[in-house]
């Protein structure tokens, strides 16, 4: 999932911002709705993120067990939420009906809020652990672990997702004024969305230079996915180029209303094939690589197709690049290393067999790569960061001094340029601050301890770990302002090698403590990425805070819900949910506590690590240094190393999945590609800003269209429908079919 692995903005409003997307209503700027307050907070707003929110959690959680990789999935969220209140609406009132949540305009603040909200919940999966630590707590055995399989009933599984979802919260709000209002940091999701914000709503963001347009990355697991840098450049583009508004207004129109047929055309097609795949399921897992039947590519090395228009969209939505690097690490993993170690012995059993077999033995070479990479790039990062803060201060005082001798500028203007522009009224109030992080500790302490019991998990172990959570968190936060990358991966490795000290031995304590510092980094880099958004559109920070809290709070009850019902109808980890990561922190746990390597494994782990350590530091380095220079990874000659060094993060998860779920991502960026790569070739004034980002309508429609049917699946799984036909089937067939 990924290393789930940012830049700007000053106080001045840029009004040559001139987006293509025209409003229904002119009026926006004032429009009020029912229960307004002067923070912005509107109940229409919240029902809404939670709606979307709900779809966010099942789709992340089918995705998270299924391949280990998961999205944020803001961006979709925003444009869910304009849809749902400019589309809906209008249709709504040509049948004679109206409803009262829907009589006044939707504003860009409350898109803010609204995917806000979705945001938390949709997270929750990852957050809470429910695709990776509480399924390895599933996978404890006595003899190597001491512990047998621990399998959380509902109520204790509520009670751990509600120890985890809020501590992460209150940890980032103090955060939000040094590093979003003082040090500008990029946050290149959170600007992503915020534009296109601004262009669906027709309204320039505050501090935003059309010049400057950071690009949009995705959440996944322990990392996350990078996307094209050619999407919000793209964006910005066509905003600028859009000047005659009467010339292009009855064109965006239309354009607009073509992309939410596509939205709905793909999220039909998605849901459609998927339903279908559970019937059919060679569908899902096409043989192409069997030519000749006895090489069985797919039930022996895991060489099938699947594709997966979910598969296809995350790749749009990752770009080239990333898809390229998964793609490599699948190809290297399995067409190379796997084949290596089972016919030298090193692993004997069936290849696709993850304690014995060779799909067990390269798992520990994506966890060297992955702590590699993750561990020492966010130690580069605050080593520079360090350095540069230091010669800023030294800066700062120097200009000071030479104020004070008649020579420098003026305190005030400095003043007035680091402060913020919200008012104090909408700011989150320091109170609630404080008592919500020490309720927080004290009630994560006290359902940790329930869940698990002394032998678990120390009560002060536990409030160790929380402290830790805060202290890394800052680290993930601050990585993820400067590179768009929160390494959540690399922070709950951290702890786990802090806590085979702390309570050696004990590989339930050290799963729970990585728990515990991934869910505090993944909800604080939330909630920054949030803030940033907010601060681009104008929102109010304390109407994020509280959509923030709503929306956790449901999020632990859908993801537990959800993770159940997966649990009742499947193996988990199973054949068809695997749940990848599992292996990856059991693993270590085992590993740092009393474990030993598999044979010759430990050659490949040190060569792979040394490499994507050496790649990590230059692709960080080079990221920070184009996002301080561009504000997005641009032509630089920074930028144009940090495109060309592969991501450590993405080969990993590669290596780690079969290979068919690379080889769609791939699919999903090849088309990505073409299709930007189409659109810079064509006359500026022939495309619309809708025009832009109609492929990512099309991807999402596409990754939620899935999400969505999975529900239909796993109501089918539970009432025993059974696949109508396996002919065709060779490997990763799902419905009974092997």
């Amino acid at each position: 999932m990924p290393n789930t692995p940012s830049a700007t903005a000053s106080s001045s409003r840029d009004a040559s911002i001139h987006p293509s997307i025209p409003s229904h209503n002119s009026n926006d700027d004032s429009a009020a709705t029912l229960t307004t307050t002067d923070d912005d907070f509107t109940t229409r707003a919240v029902l809404a993120g939670l709606l979307i929110g709900c779809l966010l959690a099942f789709t992340n959680l089918y995705l998270g067990l299924q391949s280990g990789w998961i999205s944020m999935m803001s961006l979709q969220s925003s444009l869910l939420g304009f849809a749902l209140f400019r589309i809906f609406p209008r249709q709504l009132n040509l049948a004679g009906r109206r409803f009262a949540l829907m009589t006044t305009p939707f504003t860009p603040q409350e898109n803010v809020l609204v995917q806000t909200t979705a945001a938390a919940v949709g997270v929750m999966p990852l957050s809470a652990g429910l695709v990776g630590v509480i399924p390895a707590l599933k996978k404890l055995t006595l003899d190597k672990d001491g512990s047998g399989p621990i399998d959380l009933d509902f109520l204790h599984l509520l009670g751990w997702c509600f120890a985890l979802a809020y501590f992460g919260v209150f940890f980032a709000s103090p955060l939000r004024e040094p590093m979003i209002v003082k040090e500008k940091l990029t946050f290149p999701s959170g600007t992503a969305t915020a534009q296109l914000i601004g262009v669906l709503h027709n309204k320039p963001l505050v501090g935003q230079s059309t010049s400057a347009i950071p690009q949009r990355r995705n959440h996944a697991d322990h990392e996350y996915a990078e996307e094209s840098d050619e999407r919000t450049a793209l964006l910005s583009e066509q905003a600028r180029n859009d000047t005659d508004v009467d010339d292009e207004s009855n064109r965006n129109t239309v354009d607009s209303a073509q992309g939410w047929r596509a939205l709905a055309w793909s999220f039909s097609g998605s849901a459609g094939f998927t339903v279908l795949s559970y019937y059919v399921p060679v569908l899902y897992a096409m043989p192409l690589f069997d030519v000749i039947p006895p090489h069985n590519l797919a039930s022996m090395w895991g060489f099938w197709f699947t594709p997966s228009l979910n598969y296809i969209g995350q790749g749009i939505i990752m770009g080239l690049p990333t898809t390229v690097s998964m793609t490599a690490g699948a190809i290297v993993g399995w067409a190379v290393l796997s084949p290596l170690a089972y016919y030298q012995g090193w692993a004997k059993g069936h290849p696709l067999d993850s304690e014995d077999g060779s799909k067990g033995w390269i798992l520990w070479i994506s966890l060297a790569i992955m702590c590699s990479e993750s561990i020492v790039g966010l130690i580069t990062l605050v080593a520079s960061n360090g350095i540069r803060d230091l010669k800023s201060l030294t800066t700062a005082s120097r200009q000071r001094r030479q104020h004070l001798d008649g020579i420098g500028g003026n305190d005030a203007e400095q003043d007035e340029a680091d402060s913020d522009h919200e008012s104090p009224h909408r700011n989150t109030p320091k109170t609630w601050v404080i008592s919500g992080l020490i309720g927080s500790t004290l009630v994560a302490v006290v359902l940790i301890y329930l869940s698990f019991g002394a032998e678990g998990i120390s009560p002060w172990a536990t409030l160790l770990g929380i402290v830790l959570a805060s202290l890394f968190a800052i680290l993930g936060v601050r990585a993820l302002g400067e590179t768009d990358l929160n390494p959540v991966s690399g922070i709950g490795k951290i702890s786990q090698l802090i806590f085979a000290v702390v309570q050696p031995g004990n590989v339930v304590a050290n799963l729970i403590a990585g728990g515990i510092s991934e869910a505090g980094a993944m909800q604080a880099g939330d909630l920054m990425q949030d803030y940033k958004t907010g601060h681009l559109v104008g929102a109010s920070p304390r109407s994020q805070f509280k959509g923030q809290l709503i929306g956790s709070t449901l999020g632990i009850l859908i993801s537990s819900f959800a993770y159940k019902l997966y649990t009742n109808a499947y193996e988990i980890p199973g054949p068809q949910f695997p749940a990848p990561t599992a292996a990856v922190w059991l693993n270590l746990a085992r590993l740092v506590n009393h474990g030993h390597l598999p044979e010759k494994v430990n050659v490949f782990m040190i060569g792979f690590g040394a490499v994507f350590a050496v790649t990590g530091v230059i692709k960080t380095l080079a990221r920070s240094k184009a996002l301080r220079q561009e504000g997005q990874v641009g032509t630089s000659a920074a930028a144009k190393v940090a495109k060309l060094v592969p991501s450590g993060i993405a080969f990993a998860v590669g290596m780690l999945n079969t290979p068919n779920f690379s080889l769609a991502r791939l699919v999903g960026g090849l088309i990505a590609h073409w299709y930007y790569s189409r659109l810079n070739s064509t006359s500026s004034k022939a495309a619309s800003a809708m025009t832009g980002i109609g492929i990512i309508i099309v991807a999402s429609g596409f990754v939620l269209g899935e999400g969505a049917a999975s529900i239909v699946t796993l109501l089918l799984k539970q009432n025993g429908a059974q696949a109508w036909t396996c002919a065709g089937c060779r490997g990763g067939c799902a419905g009974g079919c092997s």
